[in-house]
């Protein structure tokens, strides 16, 4: 029983507690509503968390989900113009918190070590946001921690080697930061690591050997840094999982790195502007069965291109430019499966709370450079420009009508265009400039209604330019240009045959003969503006004349 000396003391104590300031309190002494409701009114701009106030359960805010016994387990607020930081955050209070998403806000400051509180936290997503500073070391206490994703901030400095211990962590994206240094070797303990993506930071260095030993991995993104050497080789025994490979934008050098011959998932290899060299090795086409995207543009290969290549069922799209690639283009390439019946690329989903990733690819998209992710399996291309490709182009293209754009400008090609190409009924875009090719434009290029853009300057070609509903739309003239032999419109040099077809104005010779009409109007104003002129003149200088020669008679007549 309770003596009336401690009921006052535990009365005083009670008072005591209740006007001490909510900011003087330590941290755990606020419940989960508290804790949030103060993090809420150190941040601006959060019309989106109306909901949360003290007249409603916390269970019911927006972007907040319970669990057991109505404990806080989610906090999900994306996308809603949060502006502030996460340093008045009482993470002790939150214990049984596991995902915390906070993506695509205007947070900032520097991530706070006390976030490391968080001990059951399995998701943290802060990504596309303003936060600065470096990755605190402690968030390497966050054992639970399955989905790290801060990419899309302005972090900065080394990626810490505690890290390392996050042994549970399956999703690492650190991408479009400003991170720098190399990575350590202790990385590849993290065995459960399904997806990591450190693209767009300022990394150097070799890739540690042991990488391989990731057996769990199926997605790395390693792109726009500045890794240099080779591509270690895989030990004897060791598998691949990889499915997506990203290396573009790196010093890397070396022949076809020769362990991806062991990566029969892998359905996106992106190793473009590297320094790799040597000829590109034929096993792709069997022992990569898979691929659906191979960029290799802008490295230094060389030799033919290995017919093996139309192997490929899945292959959608193809892009080898800018690389010292001789021979001709392989005819087998009609055969490529996915460019005739275009098929979607696969998306791999994770668990529920972790994020989607995406194939994506950069892509010289009608004469500009883009980044096709969400709708990369829309896109279907073969790109071999800038190359020493020689001989003609193999009919046998004109097959893969899945087609949305061809680009094998700056080769040595010669012969003529395919006359088939009109059956690409799906091409958008068609670059076949800077070559040796001879003859006319076949007439079936007219019907591609969805053509918008076309090249064929700096050729050999001769005859008149097709007419028709679609390419008459196309009226730059320097797409023809240093063709001597070619005429018609756009061009100002008139075809020799002007004649009208014997059953009259129709179809293609409706269109010429508006042409030729609209020319014919042009000198014909000129002509009748000259004639007005000079008669305008005429008679001003006979008006002038019979007044100088009346007052001149009129003069004489007065001085007799």
């Amino acid at each position: 029983m309770t003596t009336r000396p401690a009921r006052a003391h535990l009365t005083a104590l009670f008072l005591l507690v209740a006007t001490v300031p909510a900011t003087a309190i330590g941290p755990g002494w606020f419940s989960e509503a508290d804790a949030l409701l103060a993090w809420k009114a150190s941040l601006a701009n959060t019309s989106a968390l109306s909901s949360w106030t003290r007249d409603a359960p916390v269970c019911n805010w927006t972007g907040v989900m319970c669990g057991h016994r109505n404990h806080v387990r989610w906090v999900r607020i994306e996308g809603c113009g949060l502006s502030g930081g996460l340093g008045t955050l009482d993470t002790a209070a939150l214990t049984g918190l596991a995902v915390l998403n906070l993506k695509g806000n205007n947070l900032g400051g520097a991530i706070p070590a006390n976030i490391s509180q968080l001990r059951s936290l399995k998701l943290l997503d802060l990504s596309n946001n303003r936060f600065d500073g470096s990755i605190p070391s402690q968030l390497s206490d966050m054992h639970s921690l399955v989905s790290l994703r801060l990419r899309s901030n302005n972090l900065l400095g080394d990626i810490p080697r505690l890290l390392c211990s996050l042994l549970s962590v399956q999703v690492l994206d650190l991408s479009d930061n400003r991170f720098t240094g190399e990575l350590p070797d202790c990385w590849c303990n993290l065995q459960n690591l399904r997806f990591i993506d450190l693209s767009r930071n300022r990394l150097t260095g070799e890739l540690p050997g042991c990488w391989w030993n990731l057996q769990e991995l199926g997605f790395m993104d390693l792109s726009n840094n500045s890794f240099s050497g080779e591509i270690p080789a895989a030990q004897a025994g060791q598998t691949c999982s990889l499915w997506s490979l990203y290396l573009a934008g790196n010093n890397f050098i070396g022949a076809f790195p020769p362990v991806l011959n062991r990566c029969n998932l892998l359905a996106t290899l992106d190793i473009g502007n590297n320094m790799f060299f040597g000829g590109i090795p034929p096993w792709i086409g069997s022992q990569v069965p898979s691929l659906r995207i191979l960029s290799l543009r802008s490295n230094n290969f060389t030799g033919n291109i290995p017919p093996e290549l139309s192997q490929l069922s899945q292959l959608q799209l193809l892009d080898m430019a800018n690389n010292s690639l001789a021979g001709s283009i392989p005819v087998a390439f009609g055969n490529l499966t996915s460019m005739k019946n275009p098929q979607g690329l696969s998306t791999l989903v994770v668990q529920e709370g972790e994020p989607t990733y995406n194939d994506r690819i950069n892509v010289m998209w009608k004469g500009q450079k883009l980044i096709f992710e969400r709708t990369l399996w829309l896109l279907t291309g073969v790109d071999l420009s800038g190359n020493f490709l020689s001989g003609c182009i193999p009919e046998e293209l004109t097959n893969l009508q899945g087609l949305q754009f061809l680009n094998l400008s700056r080769n040595h090609l010669s012969c003529g265009i395919p006359q088939g190409i009109g059956s690409l009924n799906s091409l958008e875009s068609l670059d076949l400039s800077s070559n040796d090719l001879w003859g006319e434009i076949p007439p079936s290029i007219s019907i591609l209604s969805g053509l918008s853009i076309f090249n064929v300057s700096h050729n050999h070609l001769s005859g008149k330019i097709p007419a028709g509903s679609q390419i008459q739309t196309l009226t730059d003239p320097s797409i023809y240009s240093d063709n001597s032999g070619l005429c018609g419109f756009p061009l100002v040099i008139l075809c020799a045959d002007t004649s009208l077809p014997p059953d009259g104005i129709n179809g293609e010779g409706e269109d010429q003969w508006l042409y030729y009409c609209v020319i014919a109007g042009i000198i014909m104003g000129f002509w009748l503006w000259f004639a007005m002129l000079f008669t305008v003149q005429t008679w001003r200088c006979g008006f002038y004349f019979f007044v100088d020669d009346v007052q001149c008679k009129f003069m004489q007549k007065m001085s007799h």
